[in-house]
């Protein structure tokens, strides 16, 4: 629980100082949130092939890095709230593309991710300690 609750604190900062470095109006597209998802989508992508793939972990990585830093870091409630912002704005056909471009490219960077960091572990020959070869 404390690697978890550290690493939430670490990634909810990060969200926090993005969304304070990129704001938008009520009304306006949600640039930062769909940054911190995509690219919090993209690096468990990348965390997921690391740890069950290439390295034998410690038994806290995962809840630390995934659950706590990109737990805190992503912000799917975030989301939620500003589309609802963009339907309140009158802004309603806004806040049904976000509602669907969001999940899409979410998965779309989680895929990236992923085997983005397998072939760089082929290309550079990297192979999970004890796999053999």
């Amino acid at each position: 629980m404390g690697a978890i609750a550290v690493g939430g604190v670490i990634g909810a900062e990060a969200r926090y100082g993005i969304g304070l470095a990129w704001p938008h109006g009520p009304s306006g597209w949600p640039w930062a949130t769909l940054l911190i998802n995509l690219s919090g989508c993209l690096l468990i992508g990348v965390l997921m092939v690391v740890i069950t793939e290439l390295v034998e972990p410690h038994r806290l990585a995962r809840p630390f890095l995934g659950v706590g830093i990109l737990g805190g870091y992503t912000t799917f409630s975030t989301y939620t709230v500003d589309a609802i912002s963009l339907a309140d704005g009158a802004r309603p056909g806004l806040a049904l593309a976000y509602l669907v471009v969001t999940p899409v490219l979410a998965v779309l960077a989680c895929a990236l991710g992923a085997g983005a960091t397998r072939l760089a572990a082929r290309l550079a020959g990297v192979r999970r300690p004890g796999s053999g070869g």
